[in-house]
């Protein structure tokens, strides 16, 4: 079986975005068991230094619309950046999700060699081939926010597991 760009990324960006919406769908459980504000979750930070928990899910949901776009030369989904609650962020997972669907494999395959420009950083940019760019750039930016994103739930006591980050619950 030969791995290409799309097999390497579509499915794989899918099922973590879709991990990370179970997660959140639990999130939303343990508030309203609990009885607390969803802002403790949205606005929490594992250290001062860290963004926050709803940016954690704003990066996961760019860095694999921004890699399909970059790749393939189509015009991603702009997202204001706007979410502050669960529901809200459910949502924009769920544009990422549904326009990542219209991305063909054709739009991405073969493009290994395609050289990619993007900012690194807030005054830093860097160049990479598309194969690197995803497989050394992309998917390791999205399994960090996303895994960030996991690890404040359960460090605020949101009842997750691996097998939910690793499945979606669906064990």
């Amino acid at each position: 079986m030969t791995i290409s760009l799309s097999s390497a990324s579509l499915p794989v960006f899918h099922k973590f975005l879709s991990n990370l919406r179970f997660l959140l769908t639990q999130a939303q459980a343990d508030v309203l068991t609990r009885g607390y504000d969803q802002q403790a979750l949205v606005q929490y930070r594992l250290a001062p230094d860290m963004l926050p928990f709803k940016t954690q899910i704003c990066i996961a949901c760019d860095a694999a619309k921004l890699c399909a776009a970059r790749i393939s030369g189509l015009d991603a989904p702009v997202y204001e950046n706007t979410e502050n609650t669960l529901e809200e962020l459910i949502v924009r997972i769920d544009n990422t999700l549904a326009w990542l669907q219209t991305v063909p494999a054709s739009a991405l395959d073969g493009l290994e060699g395609k050289e990619i420009t993007f900012k690194s950083g807030k005054t830093s940019s860097r160049t990479m081939l598309a194969a690197d760019y995803l497989m050394h750039w992309s998917l390791p930016n999205v399994y960090f926010h996303v895994t960030t994103a996991y690890a404040i739930l359960r460090h605020n006591g949101v009842a997750v597991g691996k097998m939910d980050y690793l499945t979606g619950g669906n064990n």
